[in-house]
């Protein structure tokens, strides 16, 4: 285990550190959790209410509750093709971690052998896994409106936050001829996000060009070369190189022209290799997509 010295310091070093990480998970938490009572004792009514003045992690989300809620309503319509779930706070504890390149420094812990969620995609990756072992010619659609929170450096603009709201796309099954599951489940999910914004405008938000940018690697490039023929009648499509680890050879992501003049990266998705990793089946395909419908409602509405 590689740590910084600051994560030790004055707790008894690295030596300390990894004693507590052999213990077994019974005894950690029943440790962690006895120290957790002896300072949640130790605080006073007005250092709680101090930290929900000042910590990032706390406090009410920057949107209305109504707007927010409608336009999750608008987004789900447009996902009628997918069942619509609605996710737990918590989720296994390296759900992110155990499957791509995510630092466990990024997602908060639980003491009981969870993590918050910090990105609801990985979780439904978790529930497509668990419903193709039962079944695995049987392809899962899910969608999800989920609030997740994020450990890492958030931009200091109006909007970010360590939490805020999600909308998530889902899709899973074993690959066809020609990889025709995955080409299908890509234009699917542009699509129906696309026409996600489309049920936003009957409730007053207002976007401006939305291209997609598609991004393959050259293994991929044949397969974007598909996918952009389907989706360019309907939306223009910008083809680029990637390079990102994270993504299984294809990305999209799409930037919306706001009301103030800005692009912003309102949505972003791609092909995944979790489900694959999770099953241990190499011919299963995973598809997932986020919106931000909390940036959505603060930047694109009346």
């Amino acid at each position: 285990m590689t740590t910084r010295d600051w994560t030790t310091a004055g707790a008894g070093g690295e030596a300390a550190l990894q004693a507590l990480a052999d213990l077994p998970g019974s005894v950690l938490t029943s440790f962690l959790l006895g120290l957790a009572e002896r300072r949640a004792r130790a605080r006073e009514p007005a250092d709680v209410l101090r930290q929900w003045e000042s910590d990032t992690f706390t406090g009410l989300a920057a949107v209305d509750l109504r707007r927010l809620l409608r336009a999750e309503l608008r987004l789900l319509t447009a996902a009628s093709a997918f069942e619509a779930v609605e996710l737990g706070p918590l989720a296994p504890l390296a759900t992110c971690g155990s499957v791509g390149p995510v630092s466990q420094n990024n997602i908060v812990t639980t003491m009981r052998g969870t993590e918050v969620v910090s990105d609801s995609t990985n979780v439904l990756a978790l529930e497509c896994a668990r419903r193709l072992r039962r079944d695995p010619d049987r392809p899962v659609r899910l969608a999800t409106c989920q609030r997740v929170v994020r450990a890492q450096e958030v931009p200091r603009r109006p909007g970010y936050a360590h939490h805020f709201k999600l909308f998530a796309l889902a899709t899973a099954g074993r690959e066809t001829r020609d990889h025709g599951f995955l080409v299908g489940a890509f234009v699917e999910h542009v699509r129906t996000l696309l026409a996600g914004f489309d049920e936003l405008t009957q409730e007053g938000y207002t976007f401006g060009r939305r291209p997609i940018r598609l991004l393959a690697t050259d293994a991929r490039a044949a397969v974007a070369d598909r996918i952009a023929e389907q989706l360019s009648p309907v939306v223009e499509v910008v083809r680029g190189p990637l390079d990102h680890p994270y993504y299984a050879g294809l990305r999209f992501t799409i930037e919306v022209l706001a009301p103030d003049g800005s692009v912003v990266p309102i949505a972003d998705g791609g092909a995944f290799d979790w489900v694959a990793r999770l099953t241990a089946n190499r011919r299963l395909v995973f598809v997932a997509s986020g919106l931000g419908t909390q940036l959505v409602v603060l930047l694109f509405g009346r």
